[in-house]
């Protein structure tokens, strides 16, 4: 990986750290941490279905799984939250594996795999609804104690800006994989398991790497998103909303790229809350704009968002055809 492959991710990183310099309001910049929330449980989506082809409909089980982590060692524990945060994304990392191990090794894949996810997700929200340990039905409240060594801050930029530096690491993180030749096993893998196998890949092996670093890079954000809203229960952490919105926004943005889940997610909540203000903020019609949304990009823009800014800017790249010479005239 070259300092050029990290230019446009210096630059787009940069220009959103500047965001919280002109915008004060609390409102727009809950909106934003929101977004960027969303984008890395995406992102974390995307380097196992976009790169890796392995669909997932449960990765609610990952977000979850670190959420309530890190919110039981800092509520029943006392675990520093820095500490319980590196713990969460472990432990999501350790149900990725143990998902993957069983659902691969057993030779599933596309909707079966899809489905057991669904599955898995489904079993840990009934589980976490009814022990003591998660709160059950009352869910877990992180008690409110605002100092930097809580990881809770008394301004909304501060945020902002450890949401985007997560979101910055994993840009980087997806850009590296790109590059190496793990992500051309992924990419391998995705396109056709038998060729890749007979080409001596490790199927399983790339895919359990695959889905341990996305359930990692999910339950990331599952931890921020404990820490930020300081509450959690078993419907808001291993609910259907985020696996959802985790395959949408890679599938708006641009699957299998780096920046599509953070187009897509911006893409996603911006026209949502549009719509929610024109509207008086009428109920269900953000699932309604991520309905037509889906079935406006998947007909005309496959390849998402930035697949069609890439076909873009091909077209205003691509020379002129040079003119033809005129004919010549007898005399």
């Amino acid at each position: 990986m070259t300092p050029r492959d990290l230019l446009p991710i210096a630059v787009v990183v940069g220009l959103l750290a500047l965001v919280p310099l002109g915008v004060t309001a609390n409102t727009v910049l809950n909106f934003l941490v929101f977004t960027l929330i969303i984008a890395l449980a995406a992102q974390g989506w995307n380097l196992l279905a976009g790169y890796g082809g392995q669909f997932s409909f449960g990765h609610a089980a990952f977000f979850g799984t670190g959420a309530y982590a890190t919110a039981i060692l800092q509520v029943s524990h006392g675990l520093n939250p820095y500490l319980g945060f590196l713990v969460g994304i472990a432990a999501g990392a350790l149900v990725g594996l143990a998902i993957g191990y069983l659902s691969f090794r057993s030779g599933l894949r596309g909707s079966y795999f899809a489905l057991v996810t669904l599955a898995f997700a489904e079993v840990l929200r009934i589980l976490a609804n009814s022990f003591a340990v998660t709160g059950g039905a009352a869910g877990k409240l992180i008690k409110l104690d605002v100092r930097p060594e809580n990881f809770q801050f008394e301004s909304r930029a501060v945020f902002y800006w450890a949401a985007l530096a997560l979101v910055a690491a994993v840009l980087v993180l997806t850009r590296a994989i790109e590059r190496s030749r793990f992500g051309a096993h992924l990419v391998a893998v995705r396109e056709n398991e038998a060729a890749a196998r007979a080409l001596g890949v490790d199927v399983l092996a790339v895919k359990l790497k695959a889905i341990t670093l996305s359930a990692a890079v999910t339950a990331a954000a599952g931890c921020f998103y404990a820490q930020y809203f300081l509450y959690l229960d078993a419907n808001i952490a291993y609910g259907p909303w985020i696996s959802v919105e985790a395959l949408l926004a890679p599938i708006i943005g641009g699957l299998g790229t780096v920046f599509g889940p953070l187009v897509g997610a911006v893409a996603l909540h911006g026209l949502s809350e549009l719509t929610k203000g024109w509207t008086g903020g009428l109920p269900g019609i953000d699932l309604v704009i991520f309905g037509v949304l889906l079935i406006v990009m998947v007909a005309f823009a496959p390849t998402g968002a930035m697949g069609l800014l890439r076909r873009l800017t091909g077209r205003l790249k691509r020379p002129a055809p040079a003119a033809r010479p005129a004919p010549e005239v007898a005399p």
